[in-house]
């Protein structure tokens, strides 16, 4: 299952409404795994239309659809990453692991100054 709640994450805002983080990620990343648009959303926890409404959400943002599906049927539907979904994701997970990598000993002295220890 995907962690939605990493100990540092990174969200890019490409302008008020569009918008890629740690979620969306996952759900690209669920849908590659399952082949399932809502069988991702269920791994997240997330409601069929909430699924949906993001892959729509991440579809129009970029210039060509990061998901295709097809609908269901007897065999059900299919959904998978198109090359810029693929590409998309690689990117976004190489991005924010370069900044996990560069800002880890700021964390953990930032950490070690909380009143509370963390989990």
């Amino acid at each position: 299952m995907a962690r939605l709640h990493p100990e540092f994450f990174l969200r890019l805002y490409f302008s008020d409404t569009d918008k890629l983080g740690p979620g969306k990620a996952a759900l690209l990343a669920g849908i590659e795994r399952t082949g399932s648009i809502s069988a991702a959303g269920r791994e997240m926890g997330m409601s069929y239309k909430r699924a949906w409404s993001l892959v729509e959400d991440m579809n129009a943002m970029f210039r060509e659809p990061l998901v295709q599906s097809s609908r269901g049927g007897a065999g059900g539907g299919h959904a998978r990453l198109t090359a810029v979904g693929r590409e998309v994701l690689e990117l976004f997970e190489a991005i924010e692991a370069a900044a996990a990598e560069v800002n880890a000993a700021r964390i953990a002295r930032m950490k070690a100054l909380l009143a509370r220890k963390a989990d």
